[in-house]
C-alpha cells in the first residue's frame, strides 16, 4: 500500500496544532503503519542497479548530464508552503510533523523536477536529543540557553536519534517512497562547529565573540562541547542513512568566520570524523561538505576526504576545482574530487538570458563528470518561483560537448 503526500497531508490537516511536549506520548498511527509497511526490505544504504543520477554524479561516475537541485529548495519563495505556514505557523511544527514535512520537502521537486529532493528539518533539529533544548522565534532565529562554563558542558548527554527525532526516520521512508528510483533524497547534518555557535552564543551571530573568546581563553571547554557534538552527530548521520538518506550533506555554515589555524583546530578534525564514521558504516553514501565564504578554506575542506566541496559563489567554479584537486592530493587523497554549486542565488532575481549565461558558464568550466549543480548558498525567499523553474529546467536541458 502506498501513500501519496497529498494522502498523508491530508490526515493531519484536520488535526489540532502541534505540542512539541506531546509528541513523544502519541499512540502509532495508520500513517506510521503505512510507513513501516511501504518501507519494509529496503537497504540502509538505499543503493539499486540503477541509482539516482545525482548519487552517480556525486561519486564521480560518468553521467548522461549534469544532476541539479537548489539549497533551502523547500521554504519560504513558494507559494504553497506560505499557504501551509498559516495552518503550521512554527518551523517546528513544519520540520517536525512528517506528513507536513513530506509535503514541504516535495513541493520543489514536484514544481522544478530537481534531481534531489533534501528532507525539510534544521541543522539544530537534533540538538534536544543531545541535552540542548532552543526554541525558533520566526523572526530572531533560534533562541537557548547558552553553555558557557564546565556546568553547562553537563548538561550535555549522546544522542539517542530513534527517540530525539523519530519525525525524520518517518519522513525519510516517506520520500523514498514518493519521489521513486530517479531522484536522490537528501539527508543533511550541522557540523560541531557551527552548532556550538549556536549553543555558545545562545542565538545567531554577526560576530561569534562569545565562542572565539571560549576558543582563545578555554578551549579545553570548546573542545569538549565540539567532541560531544561530533560524536552525536555521526550517529545521528547514520540514522538518516538507515532511514532512507541516499547522501549526507554536512553544514559548517558559520566555519568561514575562522582563521585558517582555528578552522584546523576547531573545525575539521570533526567534521573529518563525521565522515570517517559515514564512510566506515555506509562507504557507497556518497558526502558532501558546505561552508559559507570558505574561499580560504578549500583545500582543507577537500583534506577532509569528502567525497564533494560546495563552492559558494564567490569562488570560480575552474579555479574551485583545481584547488579541490590540489587539496586532495597534499592531503593524500586518490581521485580529483567532486564539486558542488556555485550560482550566485541572485542571479535568481535577474532576467531568464542572464541566469541561462551564468549557469552554462559554470556548467562549462565544471566539466562533464564529479560536479553536482546548485546555488552558492540556499535561494533567498524574494526568488520568483519562475525564475527558479527557469533554472533548473536551464541546467537540466544543458549537454556537455563530447
Amino acid at each position: 500500500m502506498k501513500w501519496t503526500a497529498a494522502a498523508l497531508l491530508s490526515c493531519v490537516l484536520a488535526s489540532e496544532a502541534f505540542s512539541p511536549q506531546g509528541q513523544n506520548n502519541r499512540s502509532p498511527t495508520i500513517v506510521e503503519s503505512a510507513v513501516d509497511e511501504a518501507v519494509s526490505g529496503s537497504s540502509a544504504s538505499g543503493s539499486s542497479t540503477s541509482d539516482p543520477l545525482l548519487i552517480r554524479a556525486a561519486r564521480g561516475e560518468k553521467v548522461e548530464r549534469t544532476p541539479v537541485w537548489m539549497m533551502r529548495q523547500a521554504g519560504r519563495h513558494i507559494q504553497e508552503y506560505r499557504d501551509l505556514c498559516k495552518k503550521y505557523p512554527t518551523f517546528r511544527q513544519r520540520s517536525e510533523i512528517p506528513e507536513v514535512a513530506v509535503e514541504v520537502s516535495l513541493q520543489p521537486w514536484r514544481n522544478y523536477q530537481t534531481d534531489g529532493c533534501i528532507l525539510f528539518s534544521d541543522i539544530l533539529t537534533p540538538l534536544p536529543g543531545v541535552g540542548c533544548e532552543f526554541t525558533i522565534d520566526e523572526k530572531l532565529g533560534p533562541i537557548m540557553d547558552p553553555i558557557r562554563d564546565w556546568d553547562g558542558l553537563k548538561q550535555m548527554h549522546p544522542i539517542d536519534p530513534s527517540s530525539a527525532a523519530p519525525f525524520v526516520a518517518e519522513t525519510l521512508k516517506i520520500l523514498r517512497q514518493e519521489v521513486g528510483p530517479e531522484t536522490a533524497v537528501l539527508g543533511f547534518v550541522g557540523c560541531p562547529y557551527t552548532l556550538a555557535t549556536y549553543m555558545v552564543e545562545g542565538k545567531t551571530s554577526k560576530e561569534y565573540l562569545e565562542i572565539k573568546k571560549m576558543a582563545f581563553n578555554e578551549p579545553k571547554l570548546l573542545h569538549a562541547i565540539l567532541q560531544n557534538l561530533a560524536d552525536s552527530i555521526g550517529d545521528y548521520a547514520l540514522y538518516q542513512i538507515e532511514n532512507g538518506a541516499q547522501l549526507i550533506q554536512i553544514f559548517d555554515s558559520w566555519a568561514g568566520h575562522l582563521s585558517p589555524r582555528d578552522y584546523d583546530e576547531f573545525a575539521a578534525p570533526y567534521q573529518k570524523q563525521i565522515l570517517d564514521k559515514i564512510k566506515a558504516n555506509y562507504p557507497d553514501i556518497p558526502t558532501v561538505i558546505y561552508i559559507k565564504h570558505s574561499g580560504a578554506l578549500l583545500e582543507r575542506m577537500a583534506g577532509t576526504s569528502v567525497d564533494v566541496v560546495s563552492l559558494d559563489w564567490t569562488v570560480d567554479m575552474a579555479e574551485g576545482r583545481e584547488r579541490v584537486a590540489n587539496g586532495r592530493k597534499a592531503a593524500g587523497i586518490e581521485g580529483r574530487g567532486g564539486v558542488q554549486g556555485n550560482l550566485d542565488p541572485a542571479l535568481l532575481l535577474s532576467n531568464h538570458d542572464t541566469i541561462k549565461e551564468r549557469a552554462e558558464e559554470i556548467l562549462k568550466k565544471a566539466g562533464p563528470t564529479g560536479h553536482v549543480m546548485n546555488l552558492g548558498h540556499g535561494i533567498e525567499a524574494c526568488t520568483p518561483e519562475e525564475n527558479a523553474h527557469f533554472f533548473i529546467e536551464t541546467v537540466r536541458n544543458y549537454r556537455h560537448e563530447e
